[in-house]
């Protein structure tokens, strides 16, 4: 089941299996040293997917004056390959058009998954680009 929540409706433990997962992810895995956790975290939505009490898959929305960032996309390593992602960005756009109709949702994309989120209707604006030694690109869904 999916849910979503502010920083300050996350228990401890949610918060601890969030972080264990993302560092677990985009810094251990994909062999990328760099400032994880941030301040961005206090101030966005947490998208959730728990499976027998284990966060199996994550994102996170942060809302900007125009615009919405969708970040932080993951779905732990011994769940992928079973359409956990494109559940994961379908309950993020559809959170976002719930949360914030108005505004444009924008993803920095690792430059691989251009045509799966393109799949979404997400259109790349910009060129590729290394962000932390990896290729990504911005793509935006109006």
């Amino acid at each position: 089941m999916w849910e979503i929540k502010s920083f300050s409706e996350l228990s401890t433990t949610e918060l601890f299996a969030i972080y264990y997962l993302r560092t677990r992810v985009f810094v251990v895995e994909q062999a990328c040293p760099y400032q994880e956790v941030d301040e961005q975290d206090l101030n966005c939505w947490h998208g959730m997917r728990w499976e027998n009490d284990k966060l199996v898959a994550y994102y996170r929305l942060i809302p900007d004056e125009s615009i919405v960032h969708l970040g932080r996309v993951i779905v732990a390593p011994e769940y992928r390959g079973q359409g956990l992602g494109k559940e994961l960005v379908s309950q993020a756009i559809e959170a976002c058009q719930n949360r914030f109709p108005d505004l444009t949702i924008h993803a920095q994309a690792q430059a691989y998954l251009q045509d799966f989120y393109a799949n979404f209707g997400f259109q790349p604006v910009s060129e590729i680009y290394l962000e932390d030694n990896i290729p990504h690109l911005d793509m935006i869904l109006k």
